[in-house]
């Protein structure tokens, strides 16, 4: 992905977000041929010169300050996911271009496994920046049995809610996760543009998803932590599973995520039944076998 590009369309698009009314700069009557502030408005609210706006929105942040990527954020109300972001792409115009390449598979160390296999009652899995599955407890392989259950490797998350016939019926929102999922990766291609495999990822999708192209046409970023997640399980039906996403400082990249159900609702009895449901795949693995569809939908 070229940054110059990058810089570009981010800062155009969060410009175009912006109404003067919201911005505190007087409303003109008539008609205004942007969407959003003018160039010259951003500057004035940045305090740097139209000309030097201009440039950084050519795409040209090199040799950029601290003080003006502040000025910047405030100018356009960045949140903290878009700041974060802009960071990334001002970190990667300041440094020498390198070529793409393909990361070496990450390992889960461990230690890492053994904590998800402690967490007895609550789904949990490890995800890489890609979206990618590399580990979970039984609990999590069962309640994202359908995501395994696709052919495609790596088990990627982004991947199946765009291309998997049965992702609309194992999300209910799936409207909001895939919009959700394009965030991420686009904050992961800012914080780590040369990774050749993301580039292969969006490529993909980019290619046989139409929604996939629009969605990351928007330029949206997230930071996605905490919140409820909405399933509706072949074995066990309707789940509503808060959930937490903790990133793993000794493992940067990594993200463990754990659900969880409130105690004596409907969600809570579903995970209980997915517990014993999962005893089953336990012994389907055992056994070298592989259980049927009755079986997976019983």
């Amino acid at each position: 992905m070229d940054n110059r590009s990058e810089v570009r369309e981010f800062l155009t698009s969060r410009r175009a977000k912006i109404t003067p009314q919201q911005a505190g700069l007087p409303a003109y009557s008539g008609n205004r041929r942007v969407k959003g502030l003018r160039r010259e408005e951003v500057a004035l609210l940045a305090g740097v010169s139209a000309e030097y706006y201009a440039r950084l929105e050519r795409g040209n942040l090199s040799g950029v300050s601290e003080t003006v990527l502040d000025s910047l954020a405030r100018a356009l109300q960045l949140d903290d996911a878009e700041r974060a972001h802009l960071d990334d792409l001002a970190r990667t115009a300041n440094t020498t271009r390198r070529t793409p390449r393909r990361r070496a598979p990450q390992p889960i160390r461990p230690s890492l496994q053994h904590l998800l296999d402690a967490m007895t009652e609550a789904p949990a899995f490890i995800r890489n920046g890609r979206l990618d599955i590399l580990a979970t407890n039984r609990l999590g392989r069962a309640l994202y049995d359908p995501v395994f259950a696709d052919p495609a490797r790596p088990v990627n998350l982004a991947r199946y809610q765009f291309l998997s016939p049965t992702a609309a019926d194992y999300m209910p929102e799936l409207d909001d996760q895939v919009a959700k999922s394009v965030a991420l990766l686009r904050t992961e291609a800012g914080r780590d543009p040369y990774n050749r495999d993301l580039t292969d990822l969006i490529g993909e999708l980019s290619t046989r998803s139409e929604e996939f192209r629009t969605l990351w046409a928007a330029h949206d970023v997230r930071l996605h932590q905490t919140g409820v997640k909405r399933f509706r399980h072949p074995a066990v039906g309707e789940l509503a599973l808060a959930f937490e996403a903790m990133p793993i400082p000794t493992d940067p990249g990594l993200t463990l995520t754990a659900l969880c159900a409130e105690p004596g609702t409907p969600s809570h009895d579903g995970l209980k039944l997915l517990a014993s449901w999962s005893a089953t795949l336990d012994r389907d693995d055992q056994s070298g076998t592989t259980a049927t569809d009755t079986e997976r939908s019983a």
